[in-house]
């Protein structure tokens, strides 16, 4: 599935505790096609910590990126963004919004 020109993935995970955020960004920066990784804490329980990680480089590899996480004993909740072509394309504000 890898080279289709995703340049942006927005995840909602489930991680346990250990890995500590830090390590999980370290292992995930190391991934072919990955150039940049931010994970933010969204809320902490006794056991996990939900945290959003956001993605980017010049072509992701969802499944690798998926399989990377699971090895760590995290689970992706959502896929809450992709960014896919040339360029990234933010997201417009629109009335409805």
């Amino acid at each position: 599935m890898g080279n289709l020109g995703i340049k942006r993935l927005v995840l909602d995970v489930l991680k346990p505790h250990r890995p500590i955020t830090p390590e999980l960004a370290d292992n995930l920066a190391k991934l072919p096609g990955v150039e940049g990784v931010n994970i933010s804490l969204i809320e902490v329980d006794a056991d996990t910590e939900n945290v959003k990680i956001t993605i980017e480089g010049s072509s992701l590899d969802y499944e690798l990126i998926r399989r990377e996480l699971e090895k760590l004993g995290a689970s992706i909740h959502s896929i809450d963004q992709v960014v896919a072509g040339k360029v990234l394309v933010e997201e417009v504000k629109t009335y409805q919004d």
